[in-house]
């Protein structure tokens, strides 16, 4: 399914929610043809929040409309930072983290709608000088394995290249020690990396930075006045801190950004509002709010179409498109990417057959937890489409022998281990830790989860504190080496 091209040119009518608003509403009173209620979903996020400990958040629903103004609804609850106290309005900026790969993945097919680039350009053709381990992979990886993490480099390589603005050159300079992770295009597995090359590819082609192509070619056009790049500019505005758990409490997160070199990969700061005009950019087949066009339609519906199966589709979508995660709810498709960055996570949904997107900013607490529980009731009130739930453990135990997949799976950033049975434990257990520069930017001790079985393969882990489930899936690569799934990365099995 496409993006559905919509007539340009229409106004957008716009209610807020402020902190302290008391207005309310039914619980049913959302339906596709009756206007979204503010007041309402102000209440829901304000009461959820707090339920799940989320310090201050932002909710934004954008419904477009051939017959009538389209509605845009935001809300905001709570506090920016726990050491000022500084309360959350519709204006502030949070990071959006990952949602920030479907932007610049975006930027990416403008090059190619511009015949600059093509989706199976070799990088190696915009980047001679690039050095991978693999030389192989250094030849034959193209734009599209970059685009779908299909691509087996090592993805959470945060190496702190600098502030200039030769970061990205720098980082890709230093690739060549990046592990390959999985033969080129044989399993799937979420890839940051991948992402700062994209960025530096725009860089080559464009002529500038990075940023600088994300504001000429997106924030301009789309007229964004709350989107930035750089923690520079994010200061001219009120922006949200990280807050992470500590002792069972909420503190401030040890750093504000991550590195400047991850940036085309998770560090566009903006709020709820400027989102949904960049969502408003794919659910009308590439058309800005004034009715120019950003993004040939055809390039529109190719980043919408399937391109890449995940070997876990439980955590996220089924399936993946050139930037975007594909989601399958109640017989509907959607589109959408979420993002975490240390102490900050976002999430962003379209229904593009409703003309319907969703998302929610957030700066610590039970972020998914709140996430599942706010879409669920927006999703069923608003669009009329029933979310699925997670999974959860069976009412009758399953009987899994979980020897065969006892070892140790590592890649960059985090070490799994599944260890086995013991006296004190009757389950088997996953222990992950942090490692490398991941550990230096948000230290945490090693965490270990019990697993229970859904079968032979499969298996769930709840983290300390959370309500869901989070599935672990092991498989093998026709080749043979053996793969642990878990947090949308393919860990490979090392002992």
């Amino acid at each position: 399914m496409t993006p559905d091209p919509r007539t340009p040119d229409r106004p957008t009518t716009s209610t807020t929610g402020e902190v302290g608003s008391t207005s309310e509403a039914p619980a049913d009173a959302g339906s596709r043809h009756e206007p979204i209620d503010a007041g309402h979903w102000q209440a829901r996020l304000a009461e959820l929040a707090e339920r799940y400990g989320v310090p201050g958040a932002q909710l934004g629903i954008l419904r477009l409309h051939d017959d009538r103004p389209d509605e845009l609804v935001e809300a905001a609850t709570g506090i920016l930072s726990q050491r000022t106290g500084a309360p959350v309005t519709s204006e502030a900026l949070f990071q959006i983290g990952s949602i920030t790969k479907v932007w610049t993945a975006t930027v990416v097919m403008q090059l190619v709608d511009e015949g600059l680039l093509g989706v199976d350009t070799p990088v190696v053709e915009v980047l001679p000088g690039l050095r991978l381990s693999d030389p192989l992979v250094e030849r034959r990886l193209t734009i599209r394995h970059l685009l779908t993490h299909t691509s087996g480099i090592d993805g959470d390589v945060f190496t702190d290249t600098g502030r200039g603005d030769d970061c990205l050159e720098r980082y890709v300079a230093l690739m060549a020690d990046v592990a390959q992770n999985h033969p080129l295009g044989a399993t799937w597995s979420y890839c940051n990396s991948g992402y700062s090359l994209l960025g530096r590819v725009i860089e080559v082609v464009t002529g500038g930075t990075w940023d600088k192509a994300l504001r000429e070619r997106l924030f301009r056009p789309l007229g964004l006045q709350h989107t930035v790049t750089l923690p520079e500019e994010a200061l001219l505005f009120a922006a949200a801190v990280g807050h992470v758990e500590e002792e069972g409490r909420q503190r401030l997160a040890p750093v504000w950004v991550m590195p400047r070199s991850v940036g085309p990969a998770g560090l566009v700061t903006a709020n709820a509002a400027d989102v949904l005009a960049f969502a408003r950019l794919h659910l009308s087949g590439g058309l800005a709010g004034d009715g120019s066009r950003v993004l040939s339609a055809e390039s529109a519906a190719a980043m919408a179409d399937h391109q890449a199966d995940l070997p876990d589709r439980y955590l996220l979508g089924d399936s993946w498109g050139l930037g975007w995660i594909r989601f399958g709810w109640d017989g509907h498709r959607l589109l959408g990417h979420d993002g975490n960055t240390i102490g900050q996570s976002a999430f962003l949904r379209l229904l593009p057959e409703q003309g319907l997107a969703v998302t929610l900013l957030t700066n610590g607490g039970h972020t998914r937890n709140l996430y599942e529980a706010l879409y669920r009731e927006v999703f069923a009130q608003v669009a009329g489409v029933n979310m699925p739930y997670p999974l959860t453990p069976p009412e009758m135990p399953v009987q899994v022998d979980p020897t065969s997949h006892v070892g140790t799976y590592e890649r960059a950033s985090v070490r799994l281990e599944v260890l086995p049975p013991d006296g004190e434990h009757d389950r088997a257990r996953l222990r992950s830790t942090l490692t490398g520069t991941l550990a230096e930017l948000a230290p945490e001790p090693p965490q270990e989860y019990p697993m229970v079985p859904l079968g032979p393969d499969l298996f769930i882990v709840r983290p300390d504190g959370a309500e869901n489930w989070m599935p672990v899936t092991f498989y093998a690569l026709p080749t043979g080496e053996r793969y642990l799934h878990f947090g949308a990365r393919a860990t490979r099995r090392t002992d």
